[in-house]
């Protein structure tokens, strides 16, 4: 529905936000006031003992620094009810005393139109409901009943029979005045092919109504009873009302239970989704007997943040799967994904409720895998890496998924567990037990290794001196910190303090210097920023002298990433030549060694070398002269520890 100009405009005004979210929260006294509209309180998303949820009345908005929710009035009812756009805006404009305005001539005469077709799709539930309790539904009875179905399931999910005549539910709605056409148009009855009468669409099938989100029946589900019958189920045809591609079974309860704290499951069919409803499992819809389509995916992530995929355990549930995690990789927003429970093989979730009750289905929901594990696992399972070209070819495939990520944070994040993981797989010492394995178990390492500075912990001062520089010029001009955004997120800080920090800026930086530094003094204390800018190397940050100037702020930031970049990949490079000299090829190590200082020199090309002690660039970073013998060192270590040589 489009409303007019100005109204949410004038609902917004004449709605107090803080009295909104106040019937959900309590405020914290010490930290609010109430005066300026200046609200406090413990986030009511996500669960935290500190008041980290901020209303600022005034401007009509919130934002957690906990977990990031942020929004006006409208949003807050929409994740606080879990309900729609518009069932946000009628309960605020009632509780305001707007009235809603009327539809255009149009858009009413279309919403009249559906009305009356979902009031024949009714008088159709009822029917049905009546010829499963008939002496025609005695099979259908029986059948129900040996699948575990109590009367009380039955009746919550509106379970019917059509008879197996050919104008069963036609004569009956025919009887009750209802226009040949509309039952045509709802998708009821099909027009024959042959020139006669119309005849129904469902004959001796279970039927299940299908809802929309606001609970009216859109459309059915039929099961055959005869096992004779080509087609298992079969749904509706699509009409004014139904949308296949964009409807959900149980869309309505489930959004509901989700919003209480039930974990959102997609399973595959209706008897699933009834088992698990049954078996106390409330939040679960159904894609429609198709593959999960885009815009079913973004209802699944209005109801829930992380839902969890239940599909069959065989190859064609690993199948449907994949073909999800293929859908969602390029629609993947911060706090947006999916998880995966593997069924037993050759068992959907009614199966293992039926065999094992629901604790073993609590089970599977709490093994689910994250997306990225099961696209892993889908490169991988069964799959031998014993040549450089097969691990290349997996390297490719890994690439070209994860490239199809659109957000640049999550796709970095991607990266990093994927390289975790093909480490695991590729490293003979510390392999996770996959097929490829060493031809050879690798030596003990060599004394003169053992002692070499090559085995020394890295430079870890330098790396803590670099994350204090960067944080330190985004705090001193924090305009540039949405062009560091990306950058900030993927910066894992070996400090705490500084990961904190982090958090604060990622958290957001509006409202300028001062505003940010009272922020970080709230949530740290004002100590935390003494003790960065009291640092020497961050004092002398050209970014810190000038603050506000955007132009130094982004060389000076770029420059200290690029050198914290090199220092993490050199790190990396000592680490794994470590594991290498135990055995591996020497020359591989000292091709590795060289790269990882060639990127040092790289970085610090820069900055004049053997003027003193340090090398001083014009940021102020003193890198030592010993830092850059030690590659000289450890290359010459490594060339006299070669078997042959004294």
């Amino acid at each position: 529905m489009s409303l007019p100009p100005g109204f949410l405009d004038e609902l917004r005004s004449r709605t107090s936000l803080a009295q909104v979210v106040g019937r959900k929260v309590m405020w914290d006294s010490r930290k609010s006031n109430q005066g300026k509209g200046d609200m406090w309180a413990p986030c009511p998303f996500h669960q935290e003992k500190t008041a980290s949820f901020h209303v600022d009345d005034r401007k009509g908005f919130y934002y957690c620094f906990g977990c990031h929710a942020k929004g006006d009035a409208i949003t807050f009812v929409r994740e606080s009810e879990n309900v729609d756009f518009m069932e946000a805006v009628r309960i605020l404009a009632q509780e305001a005393g707007m009235q809603i305005p009327e539809r255009d001539p149009q858009a009413q005469a279309r919403a009249d139109r559906r009305g009356e077709l979902a009031e024949v799709m009714e008088m159709a539930v009822r029917h049905f409901r009546l010829q499963l309790r008939a002496g025609a539904g005695a099979a259908a009875r029986d059948y129900l009943a040996g699948r575990g179905l109590e009367d009380a399931t039955q009746d919550r999910f509106e379970i019917g029979y059509a008879p197996g005549g050919w104008q069963d539910l036609w004569d009956h709605l025919q009887g009750k005045g209802v226009a040949a056409q509309t039952i045509l148009d709802c998708g009821l009855a099909k027009p024959s092919r042959k020139g006669g009468s119309p005849y129904d669409t469902f004959r001796d099938r279970i039927m299940f109504p299908i809802r929309d989100a606001r609970g009216r029946c859109i459309a059915f589900g039929g099961r055959a009873m005869d096992p004779g019958e080509s087609a298992k189920y079969l749904n509706s045809p699509e009409t004014e009302l139904f949308d296949k591609s964009r409807t959900l079974y149980n869309h309505g309860p489930a959004r509901e239970a989700a919003g209480k704290g039930q974990t959102l499951i997609v399973a595959e069919g209706y008897m699933d989704v009834i088992a698990l409803s049954a078996a106390g499992f409330t939040a679960g819809v159904a894609p429609l007997g198709t593959a999960v389509t885009e815009a079913q995916l973004q209802l699944l992530w209005r109801i829930a943040d992380e839902p969890v995929i239940a599909l069959d355990g065989d190859t064609a549930g690993l199948r449907a799967a994949h073909r999800v995690i293929d859908l969602a990789l390029p629609l993947l927003e911060a706090g947006k994904s999916l998880r995966f429970a593997l069924m037993p093989p050759g068992k959907d979730p009614d199966d293992l409720l039926r065999a094992e009750g629901p604790r073993a289905m609590q089970a599977r929901l709490d093994e689910a895998l994250p997306m990225v594990r099961l696209l892993w696992q889908r490169e991988t399972e069964g799959r031998v890496f014993d040549s450089p070209e097969r691990r290349a070819a997996l390297d490719r495939a890994l690439r070209e998924k994860i490239k199809q990520i659109k957000d640049p944070s999550i796709r970095s994040h991607y990266g990093a567990v994927i390289k975790d993981l093909r480490w695991q797989l590729f490293n003979p010492r510390r392999g996770n037990g996959r097929r490829w394995r060493a031809s050879a178990a690798p030596a003990a390492a060599r004394a003169t290794t053992k002692a070499s500075m090559l085995a020394a912990a890295g430079d870890e001062e330098m790396v803590r001196l670099r994350e204090a520089a960067i944080l330190a010029s985004l705090i001193s001009t924090p305009g540039v910190c949405e062009e560091f955004e990306a950058a900030l997120e993927g910066m894992a800080c070996a400090d705490p303090e500084h990961d904190r920090l982090r958090g604060i800026l990622l958290a957001g930086w509006e409202g300028g210097g001062e505003a940010l530094r009272a922020r970080i003094g709230r949530e740290m204390g004002e100590a935390a920023l003494e003790k960065l800018f009291g640092i020497p190397h961050v004092a002398l940050a050209p970014a810190v002298r000038r603050p506000g100037d955007e132009d130094v702020a982004r060389m000076s930031i770029a420059e200290e990433l690029a050198k914290l970049e090199a220092e993490r990949g050199l790190s990396a490079e000592v680490d794994e030549a470590v594991e290498d000299l135990a055995g591996l090829s020497d020359e591989a190590v000292t091709w590795r060694l060289g790269q990882a200082a060639e990127a040092r020199h790289r970085a610090l090309r820069s900055q004049n070398e053997d003027r003193t002690e340090y090398d001083v660039g014009e940021n102020g970073a003193r890198i030592s002269r010993s830092e850059r013998e030690r590659f000289d060192a450890l290359l010459a270590q490594i060339s006299y520890s070669k078997p042959g040589r004294g």
